[in-house]
Order: structure tokens, then C-alpha cells, then sequence
């Protein structure tokens, strides 16, 4: 592939068009999202919560994964 050199940028051709996506893919995409959320719902609590130390944030951590994956 050669090397192409243009005086200006407006000289430049633009990016090549992509092709049209189908529709299908945005139903299929949605429907796979809502079925892994409907598997494992994730459970948030409003708000920001202020740790004051660092092994107490991994204690959260922890305990929030341990609570998700419990049946």
C-alpha cells in the first residue's frame, strides 16, 4: 500500500461509508441483556457510601459479591 500525500486536510477523502447494521442485531442484543439481568439481578442501594479505611471498602466489596452470588 502506497503512501498518499495531500496538500490540505479538505483535500483528504472522507472514511468509507459502513455498511447498514440490521435491526435484528439491536433485538437480539436487547433480549440477551434482559435475560442476563433477569439471571443475576444486581441489587444497588441509592447513595454514596464513605469508607474510612481501605480494608474496610474491600470488606463491602466482599460482602456485596458474597450477598449476589448467595441463592
Amino acid at each position: 500500500m502506497g503512501v498518499r500525500k495531500f496538500h490540505s486536510v479538505e483535500d483528504m477523502p472522507g472514511p468509507p461509508r459502513l455498511p447498514r447494521l440490521d435491526p435484528e442485531n439491536l433485538r437480539i442484543a436487547l433480549g440477551l441483556s434482559s435475560m442476563a439481568s433477569g439471571l443475576c439481578p444486581t441489587r444497588r442501594t441509592p447513595g454514596v457510601r464513605k469508607f474510612r479505611s481501605w480494608n474496610e471498602a474491600l470488606a463491602a466489596k466482599e460482602a456485596s459479591i458474597d450477598a449476589r452470588w448467595r441463592p
